[in-house]
């Protein structure tokens, strides 16, 4: 009797990077993530030094992180519709000719302080339109069992970056001045881009032809208003981030005013944020075997809110350097663990335009409190602002507990293929419309309350899907016969719901099935507006097809 083999051991965090491709773009990306905190830490001293104003210090993240709030869903819907290589592409040289000019700018000192304001901005949009596309290619270079490791070592990159880019652009700038800092950034865009040069992207072929961009924008839209958990995401981002910004945005002028310290300091406090992050991400699998999302992004905030506390009142940097550590482990692990829940509570089909909505809430929260606090400690002082901003993290992590991310992971949005495609005894064009479909339930009169809870959460569904009208109706004469029906903008738009149905769905549909009369079978019937196609070869009918 031969022995049952044992179970397949869990791959480690580290396990996609044994993927070519997703190890190569990850390199890259990590080293342009690097070059990105070196103009960070360089922009930011340079106002610092020239201006000694904490609002234009504010000002520069700003720049960075304002063009995301306005281009992000822009940039998310066309990451959906086009091809994302190419795009990926154009966006890094952009990004390289702005970071160029600015760098020519400091080596003949013509830069000042609007011109790095307006060249950061720039620099800004390229990266507003890149970051959908870029975080939505994950899934395409990874399997989808290493999906959440990939997007754990997304964030990982950045926090390495965060932990060497700064004390390297305080060294760079303190050593060879703030041209030679932005000119290392210009070239980390280079490398991003030949690497997604060689890229042998093997895209999905699509039956159906892609989505206008009219048409995308408003169907990632609509798919967010009724994706509670998604919902759930950008509430505890938004409740986070405008916060803890107050940090990033005043440290500049804590260590150059209030320590009288140099930028090899800011440097080096910046790289100990980005050590502990490190430190975070290796030990985070772990901690979640033990913590679920939402207690850890809980407990998380509140060590955050202390460290944001302790930077307000204490003046011995020694102290400074191991808060900056624990800063860095707190942020990782909310930064994280909102990322993964983002990615897996979307189906791959408007999986970059619901992380542009995350992106706009993180970069929206970020500027604005930049911007705030700015305004704050120019008028009260930093130790003030950072005090206030410390009280209303901790307040946020309290108020919004009941918007669980839990829910996540039990989501399948895996594409289930289970609704057959419709039958039409003549050619329907794809621009005819609007389509009705009705699909008539004989339900068990003792089911009927169950039935209609489960019914609910299927309309959100069609709803999510495309449907722009949805509702189910009860026979008056024949108790337990009711009547469901959602309307569609077109025959095409109808056809994108057959592709779209996940997993989850197909699982609640069944649930649905359970209640209904024995031997009986929801009847479907599907209506077009528009003039009539030419007649086809008649198909064999098997009754109606639940969709």
């Amino acid at each position: 009797m031969s022995q049952a083999s044992p179970p397949a051991p869990a791959e480690g965090p580290w396990a996609p990077l044994r993927e070519p491709d997703f190890r190569a773009l990850w390199l890259a990306i990590l080293a342009g993530n690097i070059g990105t905190w070196i103009h960070d830490v360089a922009a930011a001293w340079v106002m610092a030094e020239t201006t000694r104003s904490p609002l234009m210090v504010a000002a520069v993240q700003a720049a960075t992180t304002l063009p995301v709030v306005v281009l992000a869903v822009i940039a998310g819907t066309l990451a959906d519709i086009v091809d994302r290589r190419r795009y990926l592409i154009v966006a890094q040289l952009w990004m390289f000719a702005a970071a160029t000019v600015l760098a020519l700018l400091a080596h003949f000192d013509r830069l000042g302080p609007w011109g790095l304001v307006a060249l950061t901005f720039l620099l800004g949009c390229g990266a507003a339109m890149a970051m959908p596309a870029q975080q939505a290619t994950t899934p395409e270079l990874v399997p989808r069992r290493l999906l959440g490791q990939a997007v754990a070592l997304g964030s990982l990159s950045m926090n390495i970056a965060r932990a060497i880019g700064p004390a390297l652009g305080g060294l760079i700038v303190a050593q060879a001045g703030a041209g030679w800092a932005f000119a290392i950034n210009a070239v980390s865009f280079l490398g991003v881009a030949v690497v997604l040069a060689r890229w042998k992207r093997n895209a999905a072929t699509a039956a159906l032809p892609p989505e206008h961009f009219g048409a995308a924008l408003r169907a990632g839209l609509r798919y967010a208003r009724q994706a509670t958990v998604l919902q759930a995401v950008l509430i505890k981002a938004a409740g986070f981030f405008f916060f803890a910004s107050a940090l990033t945005a005043l440290l500049p002028i804590v260590v150059k005013q209030e320590l009288g310290a140099s930028a090899g300091t800011y440097g080096l406090l910046l790289g100990c944020i980005g050590a502990g992050a490190i430190l975070g991400a290796i030990g985070l699998p772990r901690v979640r075997r033990r913590l679920d999302g939402d207690r850890l992004v809980a407990l998380a905030t509140f060590v955050y809110a202390g460290c944001m506390l302790a930077m307000a009142l204490l003046r011995d940097v020694r102290l400074l350097y191991p808060l900056a550590v624990l800063n860095g482990l707190a942020w990782i692990s909310v930064l994280s663990s909102l990322q993964i829940a983002a990615q897996i509570s979307v189906p791959a089909w408007v999986r970059a335009r619901a992380l542009s909505l995350y992106i706009v809430v993180f970069s929206a929260g970020m500027a604005a409190g930049s911007l705030g606090w700015g305004a704050i400690a120019q008028h009260w002082g930093s130790d003030r602002a950072l005090t206030i901003a410390a009280g209303g993290a901790a307040v946020a992590a309290l108020a919004l507990r009941r918007f669980r991310l839990g829910a996540a992971a039990q989501l399948d949005t895996a594409p289930s293929g289970h609704w057959p495609q419709p039958l039409p005894l003549a050619e329907i064009a794809g621009e005819r419309g609007p389509v009705l479909v009705t699909i008539e339930y004989t339900v068990r009169l003792d089911r009927r309350g169950e039935f209609l809870e489960l019914m609910a959460s299927l309309g959100r569904s069609r709803r999510r899907d495309g449907a722009i009208a949805w509702s189910v109706v009860e026979d008056t004469t024949a108790p337990g016969v009711y009547l469901e029906y959602f309307v569609g903008s077109s025959w095409l738009e109808h056809l994108r719901l057959h592709e779209r149905v996940t997993e989850d769905e197909r699982s609640l549909q069944q649930r649905i099935a359970g209640l209904l009369e024995p031997d009986s079978r929801p009847l479907v019937r599907h209506f077009v507006g528009g003039p009539p196609g030419a007649p086809v070869a008649q198909p064999e009918l098997d009754g109606g097809r639940a969709v």
